[in-house]
């Protein structure tokens, strides 16, 4: 199936994001504001009254000059990551493209703008963006984080049986038709849900293209180093487990009427 300039969603989840998030829109507005392809959502994960509020004049503030900028949708409870991305994209359906990006900005909105058109080049695939320092790519990276991140990168890759090199860089572009697919196999919502997307992508037979990106390290990130690190190990186990019974499941054929 070939995708001829299809519209986005650009979801950025958002956890008590309000004091740092105002740089990156200002530059999403910059970069993105004249394609009308591509819609952006904040999504609020719970974060409070107070938090939603300034949130909330945060967004309204721009739409009027950035009609792209869908007005803020904020959840009750804190669902996590992966639970504010699957709520926004479920939120809107007019999109053939669903996208998220990181709040902090380390993924710069030209980066933004270079993943989403190559999600648009020819075949219907996802297209995941990777901190690798190749083709002129900078990556600017704490140097323990940069460490335990390639520790789990290769536990994720020869736990799950999947080439991998960066599976959780904060910039992915996912087919809503390959996602749709996917969707019924996904159960967690913290830091290791793109893993378990992943997985289920390539399960349900979507092609997965891992495009670098030039990336910065950003001060006040919600990832607490060990104590996130031993959830998202004890989340790859869990995926393991469940993809053995989903596997058997999509390969089992329907009953004949």
């Amino acid at each position: 199936m070939s995708l001829e300039n299809p519209n986005a969603l650009l979801v950025i989840p958002c956890y008590r994001e309000s004091g740092r998030i105002e740089p990156f829109l200002d530059s999403l507005q910059r970069v993105l504001g004249a394609d009308a392809r591509v819609s952006v959502l904040v999504v609020e994960d719970g974060g409070g009254a107070e938090e939603q509020r300034r949130m909330q004049q945060l967004v309204e503030t721009r739409r009027t000059a950035w009609p792209q900028l869908r007005p803020l949708l904020c959840l009750d409870q804190n669902a996590g990551k992966g639970g504010a991305v699957y709520a926004g994209w479920a939120a809107h359906e007019d999109e053939a493209l669903l996208a998220f990006v990181d709040a902090d900005g380390s993924c710069a909105a030209e980066e933004v703008a270079c993943v989403l058109n190559s999600a648009r080049q020819g075949q219907e695939r996802a297209v995941f963006a990777s901190r690798i320092k190749m083709l002129g790519k900078q990556v600017q990276r704490d140097f323990h984080r940069h460490l335990l991140g390639r520790v789990y990168a290769t536990i994720v890759s020869e736990t799950l049986r999947i080439s991998v090199y960066d599976s959780q860089c904060g910039l992915k572009v996912v087919p809503r038709s390959a996602f749709e697919k996917a969707r019924p196999l996904l159960r967690i919502t913290g830091f290791a849900f793109d893993v378990e997307l992943l997985c289920a992508l390539l399960d349900t037979g979507c092609v997965v293209h891992e495009h670098p990106i030039s990336w910065h390290e950003t001060a006040g990130g919600k990832v607490r180093l060990l104590h996130d690190s031993w959830r998202m190990f004890r989340d790859v186990l869990t995926i393991r487990a469940r993809r053995a019974k989903w596997t058997i499941t999509l390969d089992t054929p329907s009953p004949t009427p």
